[in-house]
């Protein structure tokens, strides 16, 4: 098979892989972790900084513009990046945007690809832009990878290699640098690990391999020596108490080192990356990611605000406890999602407690942007509530590529938004996984449901004939009830599926749907059906303009 261009499709494709990669070698990646803290989270970290890179490059609309999506990429991980080694990722890949920019400017701003020398550029400008943002390079960490990286792609280069000969050599030298940290640093040769952080630079150059030419180098798994222990030894300075992370806007270059200078007093791990980027990459000028490990975090956070304003801060015990991620990069374990559609029902089923996805315009869910919620849930078991607004070859789709993820997705089969809400009232996260779906899967299987659609012409149905404006009752996919108005066709349709039993009637007004009609239907019930409750929530869904529910 012939080697693949690096354009705007195969950038996504790459960012798709090292994501699912990272998620494969997450647990891996952390185990190796001792340095500059052995808080057990470089590969999380990495994982959820590469997954906001892929989702902001995957969520624009960049069409063939390889540029563009650089940018993206760069824009994504500057603002989700995670850690210290988040921040690290975030450079790595503006070298690339900002590379990739000034090719395509002096090509009057038309680039089809990234090429060999190219992306041997973008190595050596992410040297030198991790070293900034950590102010000293450290032999045998994620800077030794790099470095021999890039002088292994100037090589490739200078022999006039290919570009899949270019990534191939990067890989190759960057692994034999990570084999040779623990001669660089004394605390990977005490812990008998790797570099985790260069470890992960690894996974990211073998996911650019497979990316191009179909395959990676086989690598074994690296993981600590026997007799050897990952905790930091008693020599070591105590663990700072916190990690300290934001987003710097409005400051000036000359007051950075004023800031690295007070952080240092503070803690370390110190980082701080310029974005870099005007709006296409996320950030505009002056703007920076921040990190430090710091006893005092309120300290750390005032630093920040002396020289500009702050977003986006985060403070994470360094102390372990019920705050850490779990192994696996998740950052809880279960999770349900819930795909509808308007604001109403955004509102109400967050309020429950689940995360949504909601469809773009009429064009039902995709298996892609089924995943993408899913990764974003940050669990890893997620119920899901498809309500109708996912086809079913999509979601077998989406579990699929979930599993490979390292995600345990287990789709309930609610049909509507009403079985989605019934579904989430049973919903217990202390269950097990299969009990769980089982107890929603049946509650979701006793609610019966139908809508109720306006008629846009005149048409013969299986309920007899209708003009514009009557009010189609519909129950599967057939229409049963024709009523003069949505409030005829609601009250017909509600007494069908209330004559084989109910006690709770549930009724989701869509767009441009009034009260007067939910409370017109709670009149209906009240007289024809005594016993019987009825509940309204405006939801604003699109296309029906009544969903209702009987359980």
């Amino acid at each position: 098979m012939s080697a693949r261009r690096l354009d705007a499709s195969a950038l996504r494709h790459w960012a798709h892989a090292a994501v699912a990669d990272l998620i494969s070698h997450t647990d891996e990646i952390n185990q190796l972790n001792v340095f500059p803290v052995a808080d057990a989270d470089t590969g999380t970290n990495m994982l959820f900084t590469m997954r906001a890179a892929w989702a902001e490059a995957d969520s624009c609309d960049a069409g063939d513009d390889v540029t563009a999506v650089a940018a993206a990429l760069a824009g994504g991980a500057l603002h989700g990046a995670r850690g210290n080694s988040g921040v690290i990722l975030s450079q790595i890949l503006r070298a690339v945007a900002e590379v990739t920019a000034s090719a395509a400017e002096d090509r009057d701003g038309v680039l089809a690809d990234i090429t060999g020398p190219l992306l041997s550029s973008a190595l050596r400008h992410a040297v030198t832009l991790v070293v900034t943002s950590m102010g000293e390079a450290v032999p045998g960490t994620i800077v030794s990878v790099l470095h021999d990286a890039a002088e292994a792609a100037e090589e490739a280069v200078s022999a006039e290699a290919e570009l899949a000969d270019v990534v191939a050599a990067c890989a190759h030298a960057a692994g034999a640098a990570l084999d040779r940290t623990p001669t660089q640093l004394d605390v990977l040769a005490d812990a008998g690990v790797v570099d985790a952080g260069g470890r992960g630079l690894v996974v990211l150059l073998d996911a650019l391999c497979a990316t191009l030419t179909g395959h990676a180098p086989r690598r074994g798994v690296y993981q600590p020596s026997p007799n050897k222990s990952s905790a930091p030894s008693s020599a070591a300075h105590a663990t700072p108490s916190f990690e300290v992370m934001y987003l710097l806007a409005d400051c000036h270059a000359e007051d950075i080192e004023k800031l690295r200078a007070a952080l240092e007093e503070l803690g370390d791990s110190i980082a701080i990356a310029a974005s870099g980027f005007g709006e296409a990459g996320g950030a505009g000028p002056g703007h920076y990611s921040v990190h430090v490990h710091a006893d005092d975090a309120g300290a750390a956070v005032e630093a920040g605000l002396a020289v500009g304003s702050l977003s986006r801060i985060q403070i994470t015990s360094l102390s372990g406890g019920g705050d850490r991620h779990p192994a696996g990069g998740w950052s809880r374990q279960r999770a349900v999602l819930a795909v509808v559609d308007g604001d109403g029902a955004e509102s109400l089923f967050t309020g429950e407690g689940a995360e949504i996805l909601r469809p773009q315009s009429d064009v039902p869910v995709s298996a892609q942007q089924l995943l993408h919620a899913l990764v974003n849930t940050g669990a890893a078991q997620v119920m899901v509530l498809p309500n109708g607004y996912v086809a079913a070859e999509e979601i077998v789709a989406g579990c699929a590529v979930a599993s490979d993820w390292g995600i345990d997705m287990v789709p309930v089969p609610t049909g509507s938004m009403v079985q989605g809400l019934a579904a989430l009232a049973v919903h217990d996260p202390e269950r097990r996984l299969v009990d769980d779906g089982y107890t929603m899967a049946r509650a979701a299987a006793g609610a019966r449901h139908g809508t109720v659609r306006v008629a846009a012409e005149e048409a013969l149905t299986w309920a007899g004939a209708c003009k514009p404006g009557d009010g189609l009752g519909i129950a599967g996919d057939e229409v049963v009830i024709v009523g003069a108005d949505v409030v005829a066709a609601g009250a017909g349709l509600i007494d069908l599926m209330l004559a084989a039993g109910g006690e709770l009637v549930t009724v989701l007004t869509g767009d441009g749907v009034g009260p007067e009609i939910g409370e017109a239907l709670a009149e209906h019930v009240h007289h024809h059906h005594p016993g019987t409750d009825l509940v309204t929530f405006h939801t604003g869904h699109r296309v029906d303009a009544l969903v209702i529910g009987v359980e």
